[in-house]
């Protein structure tokens, strides 16, 4: 249980961090300014955290043992919060946030289906597909 309020809670913060970002945006006047920092200010953030944690630092050997494409997931961070910094603003925040679910939801359908970086296969089932039918309904329903 405590994973599936966990992961509410990051879908309600992530609504919050696209008008945060955005406001910061319109201050700084660049969207790619106002993600830089908005990573800055993240990274500070885990780096005090670890330090509160006394978390030590991984081994040589964990390191090396880390496949290469793992450690692009930053980029992917930065690609979204910057798409979210120059959108949400055109888009409002329910139109965004009800396309990236969407894209969330149609990508984990087949990565969950080959099993793809990491996670365990769950193959596509009718009940599946019908589930993604009906959020793309909803997306249909709040993008109009």
């Amino acid at each position: 249980m405590l994973y599936f309020v966990l992961a509410f809670v990051a879908g309600m913060a992530l609504t919050i961090q696209v008008g945060i970002n955005s406001t910061l945006r319109r201050g700084l006047g660049n969207p790619w300014m106002a993600t830089l920092v908005s990573f800055l200010v993240g990274t500070v953030g885990l780096a005090l955290f670890l330090l509160l944690m006394r978390t030590s630092l991984p081994t040589k050997t964990a390191i090396a043992s880390v496949p290469a494409w793992a450690w692009f997931g930053g980029l992917v961070g930065a690609f979204y919060v910057a798409t979210t910094v120059i959108a949400g603003p055109r888009l409002g925040s329910a139109t965004l946030l009800a396309l990236v679910v969407l894209g969330q939801l149609l990508a984990s359908l087949v990565i969950d289906h080959y099993g793809w970086i990491g996670f365990p296969e769950h193959p596509l089932s009718t009940q599946r597909i019908l589930g993604a039918i009906l959020l793309f309904s909803g997306v249909l329903l709040i993008v109009r």
